[in-house]
């Protein structure tokens, strides 16, 4: 009877499971198959989600219409480069609050989160008028030091986590052994804590690639990655659906398809000393 309860409860979470997914990914899935749509059967009422003539008309008209290689190189650089960035700084902070703790660590780390509940609006004024003057509007390095500025907070928290969880025993016998600072980080806290580092990279690579308030606001055309691209398609004449759908299915492909292959490494790195 208790292994009958068991079976029927592990079905139920399953089919929860699967039902929540599905939930969750539909609006993609929507956004997708309207991508094939003509403008004429994405504003159909009702919804048409399968019987409709399919057609790749928006996927050539977005090429034509928009250089989406340089949108997305623009991305790349942006994502990487703030994330890389954020690894030369976060790792040291991490490991000084990690292993050489004051009595302000645990503030320090509080006000650091504290800085992502603010809405980025609020400092909008500021920021546009620092870069106007230093020159770095429209700039891939104005943008990847703000993406840099705006994800660190989540940098230093994720990896502060991680280095907590390593034996400090570990690192006292490196310094015996003649290790400096420098080698200690490099050679044996950076590999021990791999998991942890590649779930921070992974995270922080889609959180900045999917930033749209501050390149919508600090970018026009030469570093306008795809979150402009996306917002192109948003005219005065109104919103062409199935073309706007084309650009947004474009956008999130590669980081979809990163997301999907490293879905693993990511869950590994976030659950990284969860369980002793």
């Amino acid at each position: 009877m208790a292994r009958r309860v068991s079976t029927t409860r592990k079905l139920a979470v399953t089919a929860a499971a699967w039902i929540i997914g599905f939930l969750i990914f539909f609006p993609i899935l929507w956004m997708i198959v309207t991508s094939f749509k003509t403008e004429l059967d994405a504003f159909s009422t009702p919804p048409k989600f399968l019987f409709f003539d399919w057609t790749l008309e928006n996927y050539t008209v977005v090429q034509e219409r928009s250089d989406y290689l340089r949108h997305a190189m623009n991305s790349i650089v942006l994502s990487v480069g703030s994330t890389l960035v954020g690894l030369l700084v976060g790792i040291p902070a991490a490991w000084a609050m990690a292993f050489a703790p004051t009595k302000r660590t645990r503030d320090t780390l509080l006000w650091m989160l504290s800085t992502k509940m603010m809405p980025p609006v609020g400092v909008l004024v500021p920021i546009y008028l620092l870069f106007r003057d230093g020159g770095l509007l429209d700039s891939r390095a104005g943008l990847i030091f703000i993406l840099f500025m705006a994800n660190l907070p989540i940098i230093i928290w994720m990896l502060y986590t991680y280095f907590k969880e390593i034996p400090k025993d570990i690192l006292e016998a490196s310094r015996m052994d003649g290790a400096t600072t420098a080698k200690e980080v490099i050679f044996v806290l950076a590999p021990m804590a791999v998991p942890g580092i590649a779930s921070t990279i992974l995270l922080n690579v889609i959180l900045a690639w999917n930033e749209a308030f501050w390149t919508l606001n600090l970018t026009t055309v030469d570093a306008a990655p795809l979150t402009m691209f996306i917002a192109s398609y948003s005219s005065p004449e109104g919103l062409f659906w199935a073309k706007l759908s084309a650009a947004s299915t474009l956008a999130i492909a590669p980081i979809l398809v990163l997301g999907w292959f490293s879905q693993k490494q990511l869950v590994r790195g976030l659950t990284f000393g969860a369980v002793k």
